[in-house]
């Protein structure tokens, strides 16, 4: 008898800019690594330099990436990334993380692997992070939520092509918060399967692995979607991936300047009016790293992943995801690593610096179902 091939599951996890797909891919690759499974994850990015390449990498996972365009302009660059983990580490699953601000990825991602791929991949429902801080503006139609209609045009159809929605931070949320953005969801997505977790701690994990676990047609949810609005409200963001080096005659605390270099930031966004839809930095240095980040102007930062070390010296990557022209941010994100390091008697050096704002999606396949 002829030994059946070895499929891999392919488990994708969308949602907007900031909504807390490295924490829940982390989650997820720690749960399936204790079942004694072999995990690969591939990140994605407009721009190499990633702060979660980074950061899952420094928690010892097997990661991929594909940067200069998302996986629907990328995805034969995709299935090279997987290809190569394959090679290394034969991964029983791989996750994968969409840029932010993409959508129609079950047209362009999730059907091509179906048809294109069917004997080597089983494609797990596709999860969907809502962002509440952002997200829940959006929903409400609130004037003044930060983006344009066009921007906010993507995070519905992320949505609205979702197998689950998972409403993150509810750790961070009352439950008067969490009740009004169900019944949002229930105005707007009633036939879109929906639980309510937390990365972060990991509440409600258990039914989101439960729901990811089950075998099926999905990913079937193809969009009727304008590229004119979609492609207008991507370039409404400049992108921002800047790699420093830190050094000091004397020891500095590694997760305060992090942190600090967020708050600036955060301060000086804010006064000149401009919406973040996320921010990172993370600092790297002989086995020990932090990260802070921001998921809004509005919401304070936060030191994700203490790192708990005095340095000297360290690497330094920052990624930034702003609503307003890339070269304003290029110096915002300067000033801001130059107050700070002058605080701290920090000496930066730039290695690499890319800005700019993302262009036209050109997807490599768009297919229906089968």
């Amino acid at each position: 008898m002829t030994k059946p091939a070895r499929t891999i599951r392919f488990i994708m996890v969308g949602g907007f800019l900031g909504a807390g797909k490295t924490t829940t891919l982390a989650r997820l690759a720690r749960h399936y690594t204790s079942q004694g499974l072999s995990v690969g994850i591939v990140t994605n990015d407009q721009a190499s330099d990633l702060v979660d390449t980074n950061s899952l990498r420094s928690q010892g996972f097997d990661v991929g990436e594909v940067a200069g365009a998302c996986f629907c302009c990328r995805f034969n660059d995709l299935i090279g990334s997987i290809q190569q983990l394959d090679q290394s580490k034969a991964p029983d699953v791989i996750l994968a993380e969409p840029v932010g601000s993409c959508t129609d990825l079950v047209a362009t991602v999730l059907q091509p692997l179906k048809q294109l791929y069917d004997a080597q991949f089983s494609v797990a429902p596709y999860a969907v992070l809502l962002k509440p801080s952002q997200g829940g503006r959006i929903l409400r139609n609130e004037p003044g939520g930060g983006f344009s209609p066009k921007a906010a045009y993507i995070l519905e159809k992320q949505l609205e092509e979702a197998d689950l929605i998972l409403i993150n931070r509810v750790d961070e949320l009352s439950p008067a918060e969490v009740h009004e953005l169900h019944t949002l969801l229930d105005e707007k997505h009633p036939q879109t399967a929906r639980l309510a977790v937390s990365a972060k701690t990991g509440d409600g994990f258990d039914a989101v692995l439960e729901f990811l676990d089950q075998q099926g047609d999905f990913g079937r949810r193809v969009l009727d979607i304008d590229y004119d609005i979609y492609a207008d409200g991507e370039a409404e963001l400049g992108w921002l991936n800047s790699s420093l080096r830190l050094h000091s005659e004397q020891s500095f605390t590694l997760d305060d300047v992090l942190l600090e270099i967020v708050q600036s930031l955060q301060q000086s966004l804010s006064d000149a009016g401009f919406e973040a839809a996320h921010l990172k930095t993370i600092g790297l240095w002989e086995g020990f790293f932090g990260v802070a980040n921001l998921i809004s102007t509005a919401v304070a930062p936060e030191l994700s992943l203490p790192s708990h070390s005095q340095v000297k010296e360290c690497e330094l990557v920052v990624n930034a995801r702003v609503a307003c022209d890339p070269l304003v941010l290029a110096q915002q994100v300067q000033n801001a690593i130059q107050r700070v390091c002058a605080d701290h008697g920090i000496t930066a050096t730039e290695q690499q610096t890319q800005q700019f704002r993302p262009g036209r999606p050109m997807p490599t396949h768009r297919l229906q179902p089968a």
